[in-house]
């Protein structure tokens, strides 16, 4: 039996199958919680520095370290979903690709990947330049908050179709996406007026505070 005949062989085989697919399905998890951890954190990071009043300033390393991880997890997720896709085909047919839920999850990678693009190409670049969102211009600050939350919003929608096997079939497409855009509207309203109070609040200028001396004078009057 040659090389061929005997990946032939096991390839036939169901146990093999499944294994292999639970081996990408793994890889494809993987990918995912790399990719959210990284959005997640770095959103959570940004979030504090606009709350508190420390410096709003953005780490370039960081935001490099951000592009590159989250870009090699975006080419992960994609090979080792065509992949999945690709062996479920080839089990259940090309009726697979009527499934809602696989459509969806179709429809927002992509969407994600697009954004990621302007993400990479436009808004990253202008912060790094800015050093800070705060300091970026109307135009530029509106739009790196919404790439910004579609990038967080679409990751976590994912990752919940993802696992939501009970969700296959049962709904349509419309009804698996009605909260996306929802979702994006809440979290793009928040982050605009959170961002917009900040600014405000830097360029309010403090009252001049009264010297010790200043003071002494006036209690002696």
């Amino acid at each position: 039996m040659d090389i061929n005949q005997l990946f032939t062989s096991l390839f036939t085989q169901g146990v093999t199958m499944d294994l292999v697919r639970m081996g990408i399905v793994y890889a494809h998890l993987i990918a995912c919680c790399v990719a959210i951890g990284m959005v997640i954190v770095s959103d959570f990071s940004m979030i504090k520095k606009l709350i508190g009043g420390g410096s709003s300033t953005q780490d370039s390393d960081h935001l490099a370290k951000l592009k590159d991880t989250v870009l090699i997890a975006l080419a992960a997720l994609w090979i080792t979903g065509l992949m999945i896709i690709g062996l479920d085909v080839s089990i259940k047919g090309m009726e697979y690709f009527l499934n809602p839920k696989l459509q969806a999850k179709i429809l927002i990678v992509t969407l994600l990947t697009i954004n990621g693009f302007a993400l990479h190409q436009f808004v990253m670049p202008a912060m790094e330049k800015a050093g800070c969102i705060l300091k970026m211009a109307p135009n530029a600050r509106t739009l790196a908050i919404f790439a910004g939350t579609v990038s967080g919003v679409s990751w976590l929608y994912a990752a919940l179709l993802g696992i939501g096997r009970p969700l296959a079939w049962k709904y349509s497409l419309h009804e698996l996406l009605i909260a996306y855009p929802l979702l994006i509207a809440a979290g793009f309203t928040m982050m605009v007026l959170l961002v917009d109070w900040k600014t405000s609040r830097s360029k309010a200028k403090p009252e001049p505070a009264m010297s010790y001396a200043g003071i002494l004078a006036f209690k002696h009057r």
